[in-house]
């Protein structure tokens, strides 16, 4: 499966998901174990997931303590049965997996997808920065996506942002100021969110009443 050298430190990451439906990680760990042991390699500890590879890192809580192990450099090597056990979470947030694994000193290695390791030398580098290609690529794309449909929601007519402060709203706002409402109170008075009343009080020039005391003492 790759020049590995015997003797390597292995952590294995198992996933099934909940949707894979009759599936059991024992499946993928019996074949993985196999193979570590054929190659001289010690398992140090087993990692296995029952959740969506959709889910970001926080939402799996075997993935989080694989890679805090990663930095304190308790193996060397992260074993999976294929990429899309590890993640599944699009190219962008995998590259960050494996560039993260990277920068502890920690491989990756893919047992069904061999040209997808990083445990070679000689070709992680490439490896990486190929994914890392296709990641900017995906982002760009998202972008585009994100851009268009913009485009097209503004040229439906729809309003996108916050609706504008209304001149109705504005003289509402003034005159309950100068009857010396607090912003708080005008807020009520008005139905204008508090935060949208203090932003406009101090564009009017209006202090709040707090202050306007002590300056008149």
């Amino acid at each position: 499966m790759g020049p590995m050298p015997e003797g390597k430190r292995i952590a294995i990451y198992a996933r099934v998901s909940k949707e894979d439906r009759g599936q059991e990680p024992e499946n993928q760990l019996l074949q993985l174990r196999a193979w570590c042991g054929a190659a001289g390699h010690q398992v140090v500890g087993e990692y296995v997931e029952y959740v969506s590879g959709g889910k970001s890192t926080d939402r799996r809580p075997n993935l989080a303590a694989l890679m805090d192990h990663a930095h304190r450099r308790q193996f060397y090597v992260v074993l999976v049965w294929a990429l899309d056990r590890f993640s599944r979470e699009g190219m962008v947030p995998t590259i960050g997996h494996l560039q993260r694994l990277a920068s502890y000193g920690v491989a990756f290695h893919s047992y069904t997808e061999p040209m997808l390791s990083t445990d070679n030398e000689l070709v992680r580098d490439i490896v990486l920065a190929i994914m890392a290609s296709l990641a900017k690529a995906e982002r760009q794309k998202i972008s585009e996506r994100t851009k268009a449909g913009l485009a097209r929601a503004r040229g439906n007519g729809k309003r996108l942002g916050r609706a504008p402060f209304s001149a109705l709203n504005r003289d509402k706002l003034r005159m309950v100021l100068e009857a010396g409402k607090t912003w708080h109170a005008a807020s009520i008075a008005t139905g204008i969110p508090y935060s949208t009343v203090k932003k406009h009080a101090r564009a009017l020039g209006y202090n709040p009443p707090e202050r306007r005391r002590a300056s008149v003492d």
